[in-house]
């Protein structure tokens, strides 16, 4: 089995999971404003048809965090930091010799969210994080799934306010998934572009 990798969160890190956040703005606006937008594009029938985001993934792989705990304990921190709830660790399943990983050693994390937290990184997101992207023209409108939920890469943590240059110990970037009851892709699409998600113009 891989090394069991535990240590004690510091009381400002505590301190953060604890603490209430304001409501997001982003949830009235969708109650307010784009239910009725999506309802008169697609003619929905019943206000209860009308797409909504459910849930917000983060994740980063970590392959080196087996032979490097303190990977994994800023990778932690680093999604607190940012996303204001505690990560789950993803440990492999079973051993790769090749890329000498042993069964149960942390590969990667993961933070799932939804209600107000999600709403927050989401605004978060798309007025302070995004922008800050040198050269920024917007993401790609072609990577859905199909099924109406949207991935994209962050390149780098540095983008967000909460993450300071010193306490970076590597630049690492991380995967987003907005997951929505979008039947379709075009649904989906439209339902961000609504929230003020920015997507680049082909």
């Amino acid at each position: 089995m891989g090394k069991k990798v535990t240590f004690k969160l510091d009381s400002k890190l505590e301190n953060l999971l604890s603490e209430k956040l304001p409501q997001s703005p982003l949830k009235l606006k969708y109650e307010t404003e784009v239910k009725k937008k999506m309802m008169e594009k697609f003619g929905y029938k019943n206000v209860m048809q009308v797409p909504k985001i459910v849930a917000i993934a983060v994740n980063r792989g970590i392959g080196e965090a087996n032979e490097n705990p303190a990977a994994l304990e800023k990778t932690i921190q680093e999604f607190i930091l940012i996303t204001r709830q505690k990560p789950a660790v993803a440990r492999a399943k079973k051993s790769i010799a090749s890329f000498r990983v042993r069964e149960g050693a942390p590969i990667g994390v993961r933070v799932t969210l939804r209600g107000n937290r999600m709403y927050t990184f989401f605004e978060k997101l798309i007025n302070t994080a995004l922008p800050r992207i040198r050269d920024f023209k917007g993401l790609s409108p072609n990577s859905f799934d199909g099924r109406g939920n949207y991935t994209f890469g962050i390149k780098e943590q540095l983008i967000f306010p909460e993450i300071e240059y010193d306490m970076v110990d590597k630049v690492r970037g991380f995967d987003v998934t907005i997951i929505t009851t979008a039947k379709t892709d075009e649904e989906a699409k439209a339902l961000l572009e609504f929230m003020g998600f920015p997507f680049r113009k082909n």
